[in-house]
């Protein structure tokens, strides 16, 4: 192969089929995405599926509430059903500090137009019947949340950029990135070489290697993460809302007749296996025991793992950077990329573009570290 790409998008995930989709239907002709194996095969197929808008930044706050309108609307724009359940997002808070953090969180997001709210115990049971509020002080909710199926998205989004002209190349990995001085000529891949004046990285987990092909850090590192499935569960109640006990970072949706549990583990070190163990087990039950003692009869029936794509401050990277020419990236979303994709999308295609963004997402720079400028993103499970 020896082609020619108006820009060339790394990764096959949620973000780099948005990108491409969002290119390909503003008109960019020539759009090519690399993904080195199956559409949706890395992080994205490994996530729980969740979608909210409950952030503690205000640039989240607004991807997640843009990217949530276009969930709704995906069926009916993209042509696929991504499962989408609106049943909400409730987090669970047993601390004072915790309980006044997502306060400040539900007036913020109040602000931009999120109707989050803080409830009581009793409700957050009436809400999650599985939960035991003991020792639970409030909970934060937002009714607009949910769930829906990852791979449906990123299939979705990439059915409609081949609509309008884009290519994807699968099992095609890049390899290289050739430069002229300071300007981006060419990337190399597995079947040979793409000319272009302009790279999009997507690529998750493993964007630092793609920014260290042109000499740009992007502070993404791996860190597996684990999900168990259970057997069914008698009486699921059909809109058990995501819940998510913040202190211990368990979590738990509907999955099918049963549910999807997860937590993170503090003794993971970061790297790229994704092979599954039970390590984690002991502490996911203590967890269980403590605030939903009902899941510790459940059997698993089976499960998987993934990769976070972690930054120092659990916030995305988005931007282009300095030099060289043209070398944009989208990447480091530390566990809410997928629920962030289709707004990621539009503001990746307009920096292309170089029009206005909806959002200025300058704060989100690859470049604030160097600054000495992080931006803690609180509410990351």
């Amino acid at each position: 192969m020896n082609t020619h790409a108006s820009v060339v998008v790394i990764g096959g995930g949620v973000t780099g089929t948005s990108i491409a989709h969002h290119l390909a239907a503003a008109g960019v002709r020539d759009v090519v995405l690399l993904e080195r194996d199956e559409l949706a095969s890395g992080s994205t197929s490994k996530a729980a599926g969740g979608v909210r808008a409950q952030f503690s930044d205000e640039l989240n706050v607004q991807l997640g509430a843009r990217s949530l309108e276009a969930f709704g609307r995906f069926g009916e724009e993209i042509g696929y059903d991504i499962g989408l359940h609106r049943v909400g997002y409730l987090f669970l808070l047993s601390t004072p500090e915790e309980v006044d953090a997502f306060e400040a969180g539900v007036r913020l997001q109040n602000s931009l137009g999120v109707p989050s709210r803080m409830i009581d115990p009793a409700e957050a049971r009436r809400l999650s019947p599985l939960i035991s509020t003991q020792g639970l002080l409030a909970a934060a909710y937002s009714p607009d949340d949910g769930h829906c199926t990852p791979e449906a998205v990123v299939h979705g989004y990439a059915a409609a950029a081949r609509s309008h002209g884009a290519r994807i190349l699968r099992h095609t990995e890049a390899t290289g990135i050739e430069l002229h001085g300071d300007t981006i000529t060419a990337v190399t891949t597995t079947l040979g070489r793409i000319t272009t004046d302009t790279v999009i990285c997507a690529a998750g987990a493993w964007s630092r290697a793609v920014g260290a092909m042109v000499g740009v850090d992007l502070p993404v590192r791996p860190l597996r993460r684990q999900i168990a499935v259970t057997e069914p569960v008698a009486a699921l109640p059909p809109e058990l809302p995501m819940t998510i006990d913040f202190s211990s970072t368990l979590y738990f949706h509907a999955e099918g007749p049963g549910l999807l549990v997860g937590m993170s583990d503090p003794d993971e070190r970061p790297g790229f296996a994704t092979d599954t163990h039970d390590r984690w087990i002991p502490r996911l039950y203590a967890a269980m025991e403590r605030r939903a003692p009902a899941l510790t009869e459940l059997r698993r029936t089976g499960g998987w793992a993934g990769l976070y794509e972690i930054t120092p401050d659990h916030n995305a990277l988005i931007g282009e950077a300095p030099g060289p020419s043209r070398f944009l990236y989208a990447t480091g979303f530390s566990g809410h990329g997928f629920l962030q994709g289709p707004a990621v999308g539009e503001v990746m295609r307009d920096l292309y573009l170089g029009r206005v963004p909806f959002v200025d997402v300058g704060p989100l720079s690859a470049g604030r570290f160097a600054a000495d400028a992080p931006r803690p993103e609180v509410n990351c499970v």
